[in-house]
């Protein structure tokens, strides 16, 4: 299965985009299925009305879904509430009713993980397009279930198990009932849950796809989005530039407009000589319903893209090199295509490193080689960054 998560900054026209995409694919025949939290947007630009219950027949092969994130935060508070009577009896809490429950923010994007986790495990589609939030919004969901299971991790480590057990004695010593059973797995549950959202986003046929306007600031945007996708081992697929003018304007103001956008074209090119960079055409209003959806991205444009090799899970992108042998050393290699070496930070705790660029932060655990080692060095070199380790002669083994 393909799955493009479709974003780019707020204004450039990310939703019409991901459901010419989707359109485009079904149009190659493949059953296509887009998905979006916009409650307006896409029943605009597909010209007709989405339900939350199931996805909607647009064209053929082609379905759409709107996620009701407010009654799905319900659903999930009440189960939530259900689970926790005990402990919220013992709190003397009183329980709260559906009809007074209002959304809290953040649950939209809880709900369209758990819609994406959902819909790729079905059968029913070849190809699903994510309309997904504006990029920097995007960065951090993709990031949000694996940092929640570090969380949960650490407050509810597996040692719970053993708690668990003295639960009994526990309830005796204090006096008072202790939780039941039932809050215990809710973290388990949530484990799951959040483990097979992970294995969505990381799937080799899952990639991001970033779509933009040709403006004077295009490049310098796209070069942050793009390190922090990177910095979270998410895949760029291509760049969309949208609303792009005709050139050769008999109309001054209309040919300047169309010279700056060919401008800003051109060094994005140059910025991302890697990427595929695909022209989408202004049609002078926004497309409206499929008829005027098809064809707007033609040739290469309209293709979902070729999926990452899937013999087993994506490689982690972030690689050891052995340099022992030459220079001493081992050598962390974190792809950062975009970084800039005045938003990066690195910090060292215990047996994690916490790489910064820009705004955004990833913790990942050292590899059990790098843990016997300490961080001798880092520098970035055409778009890598290398962070260098020098093994700890009191941890390192010792050869004969």
């Amino acid at each position: 299965m393909r799955t493009v998560l479709v974003t780019g900054p707020g204004g450039a026209g990310r939703t019409t985009l991901a459901a010419a995409t989707a359109l485009a694919g079904a149009r190659r025949g493949a059953r296509a299925l887009l998905l979006t939290t916009e409650s307006s947007a896409p029943e605009t630009v597909l010209g007709t009305p989405l339900g939350a219950d199931a996805p909607t027949p647009i064209a053929p092969g082609l379905h759409a879904l709107r996620i009701d994130s407010g009654d799905r935060f319900r659903q999930e508070f009440l189960a939530f509430q259900e689970r926790a009577a005990a402990a919220l009896d013992l709190l003397g809490a009183g329980p709260l009713d559906e009809d007074e429950l209002t959304e809290l923010p953040g649950s939209e994007d809880f709900a369209l993980l758990q819609a994406l986790r959902a819909e790729h495990a079905s059968d029913d589609w070849d190809l699903i397009v994510v309309d997904m939030p504006p990029a920097a919004e995007t960065i951090r969901l993709l990031a949000l279930p694996a940092q929640v299971r570090r969380y949960l991790r650490r407050l509810l480590p597996p040692e719970r198990q053993a708690a668990r057990a003295l639960r009994p004695v526990l309830a005796q010593l204090a006096g008072v009932p202790m939780p039941a059973q039932k809050l215990y797995d809710a973290a388990e549950r949530w484990e799951r849950e959040l483990a097979a959202v992970q294995r969505t986003i990381d799937d080799p046929g899952t990639s991001v796809r970033l779509v933009t306007d040709a403006g004077p600031v295009a490049a310098a945007n796209l070069r942050a989005t793009r390190a922090g996708l990177a910095l979270h081992g998410r895949r760029t697929d291509g760049l969309v530039v949208n609303r792009l003018l005709p050139t050769g304007s008999a109309d001054p103001f209309l040919a300047a407009l169309s010279g700056s956008q060919q401008t800003a074209l051109k060094a994005l090119r140059e910025e991302f000589p890697d990427l595929p960079v695909h022209e989408v055409a202004h049609l002078g209003r926004d497309p409206r319903g499929a008829d005027e959806l098809d064809g707007l991205l033609d040739g290469p444009a309209g293709e979902a893209g070729p999926a990452a090799p899937a013999d087993g899970p994506r490689p982690d992108p972030w690689t050891v090199e052995d340099r022992l042998a030459a220079d001493g050393i081992l050598v962390w290699r974190v792809p950062l295509p975009g970084a800039e070496r005045k938003g990066l930070g690195l910090v060292r705790r215990g047996d994690e490193i916490v790489v910064s660029v820009g705004r955004f932060r990833r913790i990942r655990t050292l590899p059990s080689a790098l843990r016997r080692c300490t961080v001798s060095g880092a520098g970035l070199r055409d778009g890598v960054l290398e962070i260098r380790f020098t093994p700890d002669p009191a941890l390192w083994p010792q050869s004969d």
